[in-house]
């Protein structure tokens, strides 16, 4: 099987009414990439066959990324090269993903010190208004053709997407509202609306977005999202969950960690944003630090699902882990939790630790960090009053 990092070549774009397109009539300015609700994928699937599950041809948005990405790479944009990583499955009913990516312990930029979830944005620290104008990919521009929502002044209109200079994986990229606006990392409706509809524009179920809030490992207090590409199945995409309010398309994650979940098809992105913004919300205002992973996943059911429904990947699965808050260093054992870590992905920083630790290791470091279970459950039952009463 040819892996991404080889197959990828410079897309030739054309402008056309009906498929996203990606233009700058300035040179200097940052390429655009055009698309509407029509450019969403809808039949994908995951392959039980190969590591990589991609039965679809990339589409466009896929290789605008990959290529613009594996472009700054080459270009040296990066503060070390990515190659594969070492990869293995921890044995154990979980499926963890392991990998060795010593450099990003040692070459990344010093994370910010964060002392409260509510911080304010500060211009002395770094930003994303002083980055290499390089490493910018694109614009997505949502065509209002397609349903952009209008008269929303107070709101972004454009996400910027950039390079991870640091990356975790292949293709790692962030998402960042309108730059300009200095908004800090508190999530946003548009910044949800813009990250669940990226995973719908790739017709590969390995592209997975997440947020963390700060006090959950956040490095730039200014409005981010990150979004990559992982070739392995995680256990989130197929895992059971207990309806809270399955209208607003909210449930409860039924396996470890303890989390909660939103789904939603295509058409449904727009109101589900919104109710994972009214939880975001309310553990905010509540200084609850939280984690978001956004990937493509089965429809929810509170059971395992036969091979049949297993493969499917019509919608979006939208974890939102609350957490015990995480301030000042940011060095811990063997991986930082953060949303890759509950998600299933781990990305070690040392060989010993990649190399020996077990399943019930990695449950025992994630268990530190989660709410203890008589909090999470008293907040299970406020927010499902709080999503009934809106």
């Amino acid at each position: 099987m040819t892996s991404k990092r080889s197959a990828i070549v410079n897309p030739i774009v054309k402008p056309h009414a009906s498929v996203p397109h990606c233009s700058s009539a300035d040179p200097t300015m940052p390429l655009q990439f055009v698309y509407s609700n029509r450019d969403f994928v809808t039949d994908v699937h995951r392959s039980s066959e190969s590591r990589l599950g991609v039965e679809s041809p990339p589409t466009k948005f896929d290789t605008t990324i990959q290529s613009g990405w594996t472009d700054r790479m080459n270009r040296g944009l990066f503060r070390y090269h990515l190659g594969d990583l070492q990869t293995r499955i921890l044995p154990g009913p979980h499926g963890y993903v392991a990998q060795l990516n010593i450099q990003r312990g040692i070459e990344r930029r010093k994370p910010q010190e964060i002392l409260s979830i509510q911080q304010e944005f500060s211009a002395k620290q770094f930003n994303f208004n002083k980055i290499n104008p390089e490493e910018i990919i694109f614009e997505m521009i949502k065509d209002a053709e397609g349903g952009h929502e209008k008269g929303q002044v107070h709101q972004p209109c454009r996400m910027v997407v950039l390079v991870n200079v640091s990356p975790l994986e292949f293709g790692h990229c962030l998402f960042v509202p309108d730059p300009s606006r200095c908004l800090p990392q508190v999530v946003t409706r548009f910044a949800l609306q813009g990250g669940i509809e990226s995973v719908l524009l790739s017709s590969d179920p390995g592209f997975r977005v997440g947020f963390n809030s700060l006090g959950a490992f956040a490095s730039v207090n200014h409005l981010h999202l990150h979004g990559y590409y992982l070739d392995h199945e995680l256990k989130l995409e197929s895992m059971p969950v207990k309806p809270l309010v399955p209208e607003k398309g909210f449930y409860r994650l039924l396996d470890f960690p303890a989390g909660f979940l939103f789904y939603t098809e295509s058409e449904g992105v727009e109101k589900v944003a919104g109710a994972i913004c009214q939880v975001t919300d309310f553990l905010v205002d509540r200084n609850i630090a939280h984690n978001l992973f956004l990937t493509r996943g089965c429809p929810p059911c509170d059971r395992m699902q036969n091979e049949k429904d297993h493969s499917s990947r019509k919608g979006v699965r939208i974890a939102v882990w609350p957490r015990a808050s995480c301030f000042g260093a940011k060095e811990e054992s063997a991986f930082n939790v953060a949303l890759c870590e509950l998600a299933g992905h781990l990305p070690f920083k040392n060989k010993k630790d990649y190399e020996l630790t077990s399943e019930r290791d990695v449950i025992g470091i994630i268990q530190q960090y989660l709410l203890p279970d008589a909090e999470f459950h008293t907040l299970e039952q406020q927010l499902t009053r709080h999503l009934l009463d809106l």
